[in-house]
């Protein structure tokens, strides 16, 4: 049992928490305070112990370059890929974010660490699939709760992997040599845990419009701990530059001579006709339809009017002359 008389008076506990909070009584904390901290921001381009995002942003332009070809070539539409955004957040954080049902797919880039994660919406993967049938990239919004991917639709993720994957190792051969593994596919994001939910990992966020007004993300979400190892690496190649100039003149290059055989829907519109849902309902098979023709029919591309044109005969196939452009060609 503690002695009674050395415990402290309520007057002298007063007096010490008044000469504490004054300064005139020195409080040993434990604590060297002649060390001088200095802080560190790992999300901060300029930290010298963070990754440098400014280098993650020149690989994911070189990627939606290399990545937008890959598409041209194997789907015969001509994509529009963009940058959404590049980000650090925890896994955890990252993961609250998704929606199952997804095409979640857990790759490796050897050599750096660990197992990375490439994540499709839904979206992308049915329009791409009607576009790689001929389709001009119509689908669904979303997959069917309860439902899986089918064998048809599996394989053109993988066939877009494959195109992800080539663009990957193309996007990073200025800072580093990759080789890309496909390890395991999930439809939830929950169990693909390539890190513990409050490690850091870079997201990489991009928006791909594949058809009529489909359009979906794609993620790349590297382990922070991946990068790190080879943070001097990218700061060095962001200060050079190096690589820039050349895979510009390569890629665009490249994209001309893979559109060369783009595949174009080419239509060719008389007239429009504005009438009511219960005439139009009315209409049957023999029915006469009325409409004035303008002084030239449109031509159109791809669903874009390009041409003022003529119709007629060209011996026995009907044909459309082109009298003048809607905009300039160059």
């Amino acid at each position: 049992m503690a002695d009674i008389d050395n415990l402290l008076s309520p007057e002298e506990l007063d007096a010490l928490t008044a000469g504490l909070e004054d300064g005139s009584i020195e409080a040993d904390t434990g604590l060297n305070s002649e060390i001088n901290a200095m802080r560190h921001d790992l999300t901060n381009e300029d930290s010298s112990l963070g990754v440098n995002i400014g280098a993650v942003d020149m690989i994911n332009e070189r990627f939606i370059r290399q990545f937008r070809l890959g598409l041209l070539e194997v789907l015969r539409t001509t994509p529009k890929v963009s940058m959404a955004d590049v980000k650090i957040v925890k896994f955890g954080e990252y993961l609250k974010d998704l929606s199952a049902p997804l095409a979640v797919n857990t790759i490796r880039l050897n050599p750096l660490r660990g197992y990375s994660m490439a994540v499709i919406e839904p979206s992308i993967v049915f329009a791409a699939l009607d576009n790689f049938f001929g389709g001009f990239g119509r689908g669904f919004d979303k997959l069917p709760p309860g439902r899986l991917f089918t064998p048809t639709e599996s394989s053109i993720i993988k066939i877009m992997l494959d195109v992800l994957f080539g663009s990957l190792k193309e996007a990073w051969a200025p800072i580093l040599p990759i080789n890309c593994e496909h390890v395991s596919s999930e439809i939830n994001p929950q169990f693909a845990q390539i890190a513990d939910e409050n490690d850091l990992v870079i997201v990489s966020r991009f928006v791909a419009d594949l058809g009529r007004d489909v359009s979906g993300t794609i993620d790349l979400v590297y382990p922070y701990n991946a990068l790190k190892p080879i943070r001097d690496l990218l700061r060095s190649r962001v200060q050079t530059g190096d690589g820039d100039d050349v895979s510009d003149k390569e890629w665009s290059a490249e994209l001309q001579s893979a559109a060369v055989d783009a595949e174009l829907e080419v239509t060719v519109e008389l007239a429009q006709i504005e009438t009511t849902l219960s005439k139009f309902e009315a209409l049957s098979e023999g029915d006469i339809v009325y409409f004035s023709k303008g002084e030239h029919a449109r031509l159109y591309v791809n669903s874009v009017p390009v041409f003022d044109a003529d119709v007629g005969a060209n011996g026995s196939q009907m044909a459309a002359r082109i009298i003048k452009p809607l905009t300039p060609i160059k």
